[in-house]
C-alpha cells in the first residue's frame, strides 16, 4: 500500500480547472477511520485549498480520480456525471475465462448498512455496466468495464452476478491467485507460506473522458500500478 507519496507525483494532468490523479490503492478518497492515512481530498486541499473531489473510488481501487479546483468546475462535471455524459472505463482481472462481448448487465443494487451491496430487484436502484474481455489467461481474464450508472461496488457485484468475480474480492466471491495455481512444476520452499500474487481487489480505474468548461474534450488514461502489472506479467508468462 502506497502510504507515503507526494501528491504532485500522482498528478496525471492539471489545468486551470481540474487536477486528474492516478489514485494509489489503499488510500481512501475521503478520510476514513484510519487517521494515519490522509485521504486524497485532504492531500488535494494541501496542494490546492479549494480542491473538491468530483467522484469517489473505493479505498482498494486504484486509478483515475478527478478533482475540481473551483465550485464552478465541480458543478460542471457533476452535471455531466448526473446526465451520464462521462465515459469511465475500468480494467479488472476476474476468475475464470469470461467471454464478454458488449455484455450488458442491467441489475438493480441495494446498499446495506454494513457497506455491502446486494442485488435487489424490488428495492434496489437501477445499475447498468457494459463488459468486454480484453485478454484470456489460463484460469483468469482481463476485462474492461464501463459503468453506465455509478452505484457503490457496482462493477464488483455485477461481475459476481456473471459468475466471474474479481480476483481477491473475497467479499463478493473472488479468490486469491497463487503462483502455484498457474505455474507448472512450482516448488515452494520448506517452511514458507505462499503469498497471493495480489493482495487487494484487482480493480483499476483506467480512463475517463469528459468535457472541459469551454467544451473541449478531456481524455486521460492512468497507467497500471505495480501490483496489477506484476499480476498480469505472471498470468501472461504462465498461460
Amino acid at each position: 500500500m502506497a502510504k507515503y507519496f507526494s501528491f504532485s507525483d500522482i498528478i496525471l494532468r492539471e489545468d486551470e480547472h481540474y487536477i486528474i490523479v492516478n489514485k494509489p490503492y489503499g488510500i481512501p478518497t475521503l478520510d476514513d477511520r484510519d487517521k494515519t492515512i490522509k485521504g486524497i481530498l485532504r492531500l488535494a486541499k494541501e496542494y490546492w485549498p479549494d480542491a473538491q473531489v468530483c467522484h469517489r473510488l473505493d479505498k482498494e481501487t486504484s486509478g483515475i480520480l478527478v478533482i475540481a479546483k473551483s465550485p464552478e468546475a465541480y458543478r460542471h462535471l457533476a452535471i455531466q456525471l448526473e446526465h451520464r455524459e462521462v465515459n469511465k472505463v475500468y480494467h479488472t482481472v476476474v476468475d475464470g475465462l469470461a467471454n464478454f462481448k458488449e455484455t450488458i448487465v442491467d441489475v438493480p443494487l441495494l446498499t446495506l448498512n454494513a457497506g455491502v451491496v446486494k442485488i435487489d430487484r424490488l428495492e434496489g436502484k437501477e445499475a447498468q455496466t457494459i463488459f468486454n474481455t480484453i485478454e484470456f489467461f489460463k484460469k483468469h481474464s482481463l476485462v474492461q468495464c464501463e459503468p453506465v450508472t455509478g452505484r457503490m461496488h457496482q462493477i464488483r457485484v455485477h461481475l459476481a452476478y456473471l459468475k466471474h468475480p474479481i480476483v481477491a474480492d473475497t467479499q463478493y466471491g473472488g479468490t486469491d491467485v497463487y503462483l502455484s495455481q498457474i505455474k507448472k512444476k512450482f516448488n515452494l520452499k520448506l517452511e514458507t507460506e505462499e503469498k497471493p500474487l495480489i493482495s487487494r481487489v484487482a480493480l483499476h480505474a483506467f480512463s475517463m473522458g469528459f468535457f472541459a468548461l469551454d467544451g473541449t474534450p478531456i481524455y486521460t488514461e492512468a497507467p497500471y500500478p505495480k501490483d496489477i502489472e506484476a499480476l498480469l506479467n505472471q498470468l501472461r508468462k504462465h498461460k
